[in-house]
């Protein structure tokens, strides 16, 4: 359940502050609270990689529930860049 709440944060920041202007999350910008988002999703997908990792060094879970949980966290990161890029598309703006 621990990772699961990070799924549940990872996209917050960047449906909160990257839909807000048409720079991407990809440039650099000064904008800080662009900044902010950027560190708030790292912080999170990083996270999402490490609790697994952890869990599996102390043997509370298997390789096979880790392999899982990376694969599904492959998964859901591709569905956010695509959303990202997606959205950076003037002819498929979801917003």
């Amino acid at each position: 359940m621990l990772t699961a709440i990070t799924y549940v944060i990872l996209p917050i920041p960047l449906l909160f502050f990257a839909g807000s202007e048409r720079s991407s999350v990809f440039s650099e910008s000064d904008n800080t609270w662009m900044n902010a988002t950027k560190f708030l999703s790292g912080a999170s997908a990083v996270g999402s990689i490490a609790i697994p990792a952890i869990l599996k060094h102390a043997g509370v879970i298997s390789w096979g529930a880790l392999a899982m949980e990376l694969s599904s966290f492959f998964v859901f990161v591709s569905a956010i860049m695509c959303y990202i890029r997606m959205n950076d598309e003037d002819d498929y703006s979801v917003l």
